[in-house]
């Protein structure tokens, strides 16, 4: 009514702003709170009303019944609000989501070296194995600290083995494997062509090549280096015919069964072809490279 007046204390209990719960977890307390004076929090008193609601300490039942019962339209906020939160809690990751507590048989598995026999170890020992040959790096590469705390920091439980077992066991190893798959695809041949070349190291160390290429059954072609020999002998055409008879029969290839041999233009390797009677062809890209060189020298 307008001509009611409130008295001066229940204006004030009005006006006066609510202290919230203390260490409150549910979204229903912003809706609710205690006088100042109150400090144990005892009398729960409701924000829009001002009505005491009774409940036990963390018990809320009484506390959403009163806001549904009498301040609904605060209730369906109350419940937009904390389906909204409860989606968020879902969607954000947690590093103690699904966290399992590790066992003492796992903690002493985690910090227990594999087995020079185990799986794991086998795995890790050929893909160094692998790099080593593949790249071509030195083999007291493993024994660099920066390399073993590479693979340390990768896998804590791998063991690197020593540079003498690499060199004396592992590559021997993959060497062999190597041999075997490439002397099984060489017994498929019918036919196959080559090439060579001699040329000599930084360290005037001379070498002979040859490479074999032939096509599958399923008409892919493929290459195979199948040596580089250490060649210290004078680089006569019988040397090299020797050499280059050598490599075939450490292989078990035919002679016959070889189409075509290509070169450069080294006379002593064209005779070394003539002397075994090879079909030969002449390299395209040394004669291509030869005739440049003369056009720039008579320029």
């Amino acid at each position: 009514m307008a001509g009611v007046r409130l008295d001066t204390s229940e204006e004030n209990d009005i006006s006066e702003e609510l202290v919230p719960k203390k260490k409150c977890t549910s979204e229903i307390w912003q809706y609710f709170g205690f006088k100042r004076e109150d400090v144990s929090q005892m009398q729960v008193l409701c924000k829009s009303c001002r009505k005491t609601v009774v409940t036990s300490r963390g018990n809320t039942t009484n506390l959403h019944s009163h806001l549904e019962h009498n301040h609904r339209e605060l209730f369906e906020d109350f419940r937009k609000c904390k389906a909204i939160s409860t989606k968020t809690a879902n969607e954000k990751p947690s590093n103690n989501k699904g966290a399992v507590q590790t066992t003492i048989d796992q903690s002493f598995t985690n910090s227990t070296s594999y087995g020079k026999t185990s799986k794991r170890h086998k795995e890790l020992t050929d893909a160094v194995t692998r790099f080593l040959a593949k790249d071509m790096m030195p083999v007291n590469t493993v024994s660099k600290e920066g390399f073993v705390g590479l693979i340390n920091k990768l896998d804590r439980r791998y063991q690197l083995p020593s540079r003498n077992y690499f060199s004396h066991v592992a590559i021997p190893q993959i060497y062999d494997t190597c041999v075997k798959t490439v002397s099984s695809e060489l017994r498929q041949l019918d036919f196959y062509a080559s090439t060579t070349d001699l040329w000599s190291s930084r360290t005037t160390e001379p070498y002979m090549s040859y490479t074999v290429h032939f096509l599958t059954q399923d008409f892919e072609l493929k290459t195979r280096c199948l040596g580089v020999v250490y060649f210290p002998e004078s680089h006569t055409s019988e040397n090299i015919a020797h050499g280059l008879r050598d490599v075939l029969a450490s292989w078990n290839l035919k002679e016959e069964n070889q189409v075509s041999i290509t070169t450069d233009n080294g006379a002593n390797v064209v005779k070394a072809t003539e002397l075994n009677n090879w079909v030969r062809l002449q390299c395209f890209g040394h004669r291509l490279h030869l005739a440049i060189g003369e056009c720039l020298y008579l320029q």
